[in-house]
């Protein structure tokens, strides 16, 4: 008796893969993705904690990442955290290329000690970022990195991938175990949304 074969739906033969260079008077930032082959490099932004994220970021997304990055941390870490999430987008679009086949959503619930994190991801190819933090009296920073700081970095990234992401805390006070939480949750979710699992587009009009 003769089973049907597995459907399988090859991805493209770039490996759907890009590298990216942002440089700006306020920041060098150069990322190197690769959404096929799961392969870990030390982040290097000169700033602990958000190297941190970032690599907590490719381990749950299960993403081959570098990021090498630069930037004005003697004034304040933003310009470097929102510069990366811009860069990061831009090098998602790359690799996605048309999007024809991937999943499209994700969503996925993390929990970190007394804080829950919620984030619904769709790369629609329109920009949005729902942030939903401030119901919660969130105290403290992680490195001098902050949720706001999470927050611009989201939303750089959501502008230049085309991503809507929805991001709810529906429980947490510190910022350190928010921060984790909300980045652990967004790659979870990132990590369904990218994945090939058709031949098609995941949308009636044809194309995203």
């Amino acid at each position: 008796m003769s089973h049907p074969a597995t459907p399988h739906f090859p991805t493209s033969a770039s490996g759907r893969s890009s590298s990216v260079n942002r440089r700006t008077s306020e920041t060098d930032i150069t990322v190197n993705l690769n959404l096929d082959s799961v392969s870990f490099e030390p982040p290097a932004t000169g700033h602990g904690f958000f190297d941190h994220m970032l690599d907590a970021l490719a381990r749950h997304a299960r993403i081959g990442l570098s990021i090498q990055a630069t930037g004005d941390l003697h004034i304040e870490p933003h310009h470097l955290i929102e510069d990366t999430g811009i860069t990061l987008g831009q090098a998602l679009a790359q690799a996605l290329g048309d999007r024809k086949g991937i999943e499209r959503y994700g969503s996925a619930f993390v929990p970190m000690d007394e804080t829950l994190a919620h984030v619904v991801l769709d790369l629609s190819g329109r920009a949005h970022l729902a942030f939903e933090t401030e119901t919660l009296d969130i105290w403290g920073t992680a490195g001098g990195m902050t949720h706001y700081h999470l927050r611009e970095f989201l939303r750089g990234f959501c502008n230049h991938a085309g991503a809507n992401l929805h991001v709810r805390l529906l429980a947490g006070r510190e910022a350190h175990h928010v921060i984790e939480a909300i980045m652990k949750a967004f790659a979870r979710a990132l990590r369904d949304a990218v994945q090939v699992t058709s031949d098609q587009v995941a949308s009636t009009k044809g194309s995203l």
